[in-house]
């Protein structure tokens, strides 16, 4: 069985649902620290022809607390602004009316921490794009939080009889395959390829959030760009 880890970011970018559907077993790591302006609470999708960054706001929210523990903030304009702002910069889009009310959906359910809204909107995604990976949040099972890096990556490989893991590429800096092999797991990283599709009239612009593929292409075409990507 093939497993993968990361942390719950909001809309990700493609590169994150390649590594979902590439494993049998996709793993989001909810009870680590969390990391101020990183991109659990923010992404970048298209406004005017140039990459806008949006921010879920959050309430006091430290590196000091668990992903888990942070909670959104309890004033609910953000919803209607980041859906308002998602409605004018996509109207246009091919697939605007099929996409933006799964968007009011996900955006409009009260969720109350950051965590909860970043899976649940996972799982929505994945739904649409015909990816049927297991995911499961880490603070649900396995009972590992006194481990730290490499090592707490390793128990929950054995726990759940994982013979492989696929990390982000970024993760060639923090993981030994050697290390890995010690434990008979086979370690690779995953390393998207160039994309390119029509985005309105503008000149493309890569890497914004999957909000951004899913209003200018088919599930269908998506599926095709979901498996360009390398294993190193």
């Amino acid at each position: 069985m093939t497993l993968g880890i990361m942390q719950p970011y909001i809309f990700p970018y493609i590169g994150y649902f390649q590594l979902i559907k590439a494993v049998d077993q996709f793993v989001i790591y909810d009870d680590v620290n969390f990391i101020n302006k990183g991109w659990i609470n923010r992404n970048r999708i298209l406004v005017g022809g140039q990459a806008y960054q949006f921010t879920i706001p959050l309430k006091d929210a430290s590196q000091n607390k668990l992903i888990l523990e942070i909670e959104i903030s309890k004033d609910q304009a953000w919803r209607k602004k980041l859906l308002k702002t998602i409605q004018q910069s996509y109207l246009k889009a091919p697939n605007f009316g099929v996409v933006f009310p799964m968007l009011q959906e996900i955006i409009q359910t009260p969720y109350t921490n950051i965590a909860e809204l970043t899976v649940q909107a996972l799982i929505r995604l994945c739904t649409y794009m015909d990816i049927d990976t297991e995911i499961i949040p880490s603070s649900r099972i396995y009972n590992n939080t006194h481990l730290k890096g490499p090592e707490r990556i390793l128990d929950i490989c054995h726990q759940t009889g994982a013979n492989a893991y696929i990390n982000a590429i970024g993760g060639q800096e923090l993981y030994d395959k050697n290390r890995f092999e010690q434990e008979k797991i086979a370690l690779s990283f995953i390393k998207s390829l160039p994309i390119s599709y029509q985005q309105l009239k503008n000149e493309h612009i890569p890497w914004l959030s999957i909000i951004d593929i899913l209003m200018f292409n088919s599930p269908k075409d998506v599926n095709k760009f979901l498996d360009q990507y390398e294993l190193v």
